[in-house]
């Protein structure tokens, strides 16, 4: 009697805990979504800003954000990947892997300026690639490697032993039996931590502040050397530098960035879902 009434007191502390985290979130989400769906429309969606950016739409900004989520994707995801594949199944357990562990572990929780900064020095001036598309996309992608390599070994670590086991007694090689059976099981797992990944660089505002993006630029870029506009930053500035700035412009630019993230994240859950249901245990 008394376990179960333990056991009753534990689930009611948890779900309060568990209220206390996802109502606040949900509550600022019906916020945005109240304040900011006046100002969504066609012209919303797919006109340059004009007038001081206080009229017109966002359209540069949506894009700037899929070229840079796109370019994020190239730069990160081969290295992550890969760099998850040696650690889990290549890589001795000794001290320079314990290390390496544990600098991508301290490397996923520098903050995103530290990355802008860096990007800064390395790529804008070092490389000489100037403030542009390429070396913003560089600068979210070492931002987003250590999520992505941290979670893409979990998921490779996470196959059972077996299917390894009877890939090479039937005398696959070991690279045959990664592709072949370790890679497909894992792969809910990895794009999980992709998508999610790349839900962050899409919403990041630091990194992109010193690298790529432009305070108004309504024409579109030529190439991956030119600056662009890009949500996180636009919203930025249209809250702060911009005077007479109408709130629902605001409150509007926050929702498509809101869903442009939440979408994202929607898409991994239906893809993990998706996958789980075909794995094999």
């Amino acid at each position: 009697m008394k376990r179960q009434q333990a056991n009753k007191l534990a689930v009611g502390i948890i779900s309060a805990v568990a209220a206390l985290v996802v109502i606040p979130i949900m509550l600022v989400i019906v916020f945005i979504i109240v304040r900011g769906i006046s100002a969504i429309s066609w012209e919303f969606l797919t006109a340059a800003p004009r007038q001081g950016m206080t009229e017109g739409g966002i359209m540069p900004a949506i894009l700037g954000t899929v070229i840079l989520t796109f370019g994020t994707f190239i730069a990160c995801i081969p290295l992550a990947i890969g760099a998850a594949i040696y650690l889990a199944e290549y890589a001795g357990d000794n001290r320079l892997t314990h290390w390496v562990r544990l600098a991508i572990v301290n490397l996923a929780g520098i903050p995103s300026i530290v990355y802008g900064l860096f990007g800064l020095g390395a790529f804008v001036l070092f490389l000489g690639l100037g403030t542009s598309i390429i070396a913003g996309s560089l600068t979210l992608g070492i931002m987003t490697l250590p999520v992505v390599i941290s979670t893409a070994e979990e998921a490779i670590l996470a196959v059972p032993q077996r299917f390894r086991t009877v890939s090479l007694s039937l005398g696959a090689t070991r690279w045959q039996t990664i592709r072949h059976q370790v890679l497909p099981q894992a792969l809910p797992g990895i794009i999980t931590g992709v998508i999610l990944g790349l839900s962050r660089a899409a919403g990041e505002t630091a990194p992109i502040l010193f690298t790529v993006a432009a305070f108004y630029l309504p024409q579109l870029p030529h190439s991956m050397l030119d600056q662009t506009m890009a949500l996180p930053y636009h919203l930025y500035v249209i809250s702060t530098q911009v005077p007479g700035m109408p709130l629902s412009i605001q409150y509007g630019t926050a929702l498509v960035l809101l869903l442009i993230v939440l979408s994202l994240t929607l898409v991994a859950t239906i893809v993990r879902t998706s996958m789980r249901r075909r794995r094999e245990w």
